[in-house]
């Protein structure tokens, strides 16, 4: 369930697929999905391209707007979590055909990336974000948005910043996995609800968060890596286990109080 992400997060347009899987699993990720010395990139788009299996979603009441452009706040480890749930947040707004909440993530995405040293990176991915959404060209929005995390994680591999790119992951991947909660509550089915189903994905995370250098381990990020211990404990380990409605709205709820804690401004 991602990239970004949903990471994630981070692919293909919702009708790309003839036939989309009915979970997506890690190890099983199309080429869209970017795994790299082992780190995760999520797709956000690929999740909701999923999501067709059970019905069409009203994405723009999903869409979570910005009242303008988004600025960094906290430190590098808050700011890579915003850099994600922003880009994830940026897939919804390509679902709700909503351009000028598509330009507002373009410039916020640079705003983000400036703030943990990439913006040259990303500088020419904004401004084609910003151009697309103005034609209206929600494909292309898409490429573009896959291709910032794609730059952005380059960028920070010649930093040496490869846990800040596993937490821009994880920030997308949790603003995806909220919005996919919202989407399967609104319509609860037995199929909807498995594709939250994505324990290897969760222990991936709960694994690269815990062996992370102990200064990249903020009271945020312990806050993340417990909400991801206690949705691991939601959905339980066997393959094919039926999730209740009530514990789709517990997911819900934990990955939104996340997001919303990733994108508070710090003191």
């Amino acid at each position: 369930m991602n990239k970004l992400f949903l990471l994630a997060l981070a692919v293909v347009t919702p009708n790309a697929w003839a036939e989309p899987p009915a979970k997506i699993d890690v190890s099983q990720l199309p080429s869209q999905a970017r795994m790299i010395d082992e780190v995760i990139v999520p797709v956000p788009s690929e999740v909701f391209g999923v999501l067709d299996k059970i019905g069409q979603p009203h994405w723009e009441e999903i869409l979570r707007r910005s009242t303008g452009v988004v600025k960094p706040s906290g430190g590098a480890e808050q700011i890579a979590l915003m850099l994600g749930s922003v880009i994830a947040e940026g897939f919804i707004a390509v679902e709700s055909q909503t351009a000028e909440e598509v330009k507002k993530i373009g410039k916020s995405v640079l705003s983000l990336s400036e703030g943990i040293g990439v913006k040259k990176a990303v500088q020419r991915r904004s401004q084609s974000i910003i151009d697309a959404a103005d034609e209206k060209d929600w494909k292309k929005v898409r490429r573009e948005l896959d291709g910032a995390l794609s730059d952005v994680k380059d960028a920070m591999i010649e930093l040496r910043s490869e846990e800040l790119s596993q937490l821009v992951s994880l920030g997308g991947w949790l603003r995806g996995t909220e919005a996919l909660s919202t989407v399967v509550k609104k319509n609860f089915s037995k199929d909807g609800a498995e594709l939250l189903h994505q324990p290897v994905l969760l222990d991936y995370f709960d694994k690269r968060v815990s062996t992370m250098n102990p200064r990249r381990q903020t009271p945020l990020v312990l806050k993340v890596r417990q909400g991801l211990l206690e949705i691991r404990q939601l959905i339980g380990t066997g393959e094919g286990g039926e999730l209740s409605e009530k514990t789709v709205q517990e997911i819900e709820a934990i990955a939104g109080g996340l997001v919303k804690a990733i994108n508070l401004k710090a003191n």
